[in-house]
């Protein structure tokens, strides 16, 4: 059934939602930090793909900083350890 889906514009920002949009080869998590919230270290399962939808995050991966905005993205290697803070509210989508 073809159907529009409204949670990206949905999700609200509440220190740290993660929300699965959809599973299978290939996974796509949207997530929300609200503005100095952390999403803690872990790694991910396979290489991932990260696009900053709105506002701004600070990617923490093999002790470097990288300062990504509003329609930058980021590509990372699976099972590297990496944490996110939000230097302001913030939504971005992974695929991996």
């Amino acid at each position: 059934m073809l159907k529009i889906n409204n949670s990206i514009n949905a999700q609200g920002f509440k220190k740290l939602l993660v929300l699965k949009l959809n599973s299978g080869p290939a996974e796509t998590l949207l997530i929300t930090l609200e503005k100095d919230a952390i999403l803690p270290e872990h790694s991910s399962p396979r290489d991932a793909h990260l696009i900053v939808l709105e506002g701004e995050i600070q990617f923490h991966i093999n002790s470097e900083e990288f300062r990504l905005k509003k329609h930058q993205d980021f590509k990372f290697p699976k099972d590297a350890p990496h944490w996110v803070k939000a230097g302001e509210n913030s939504k971005f989508l992974v695929i991996r």
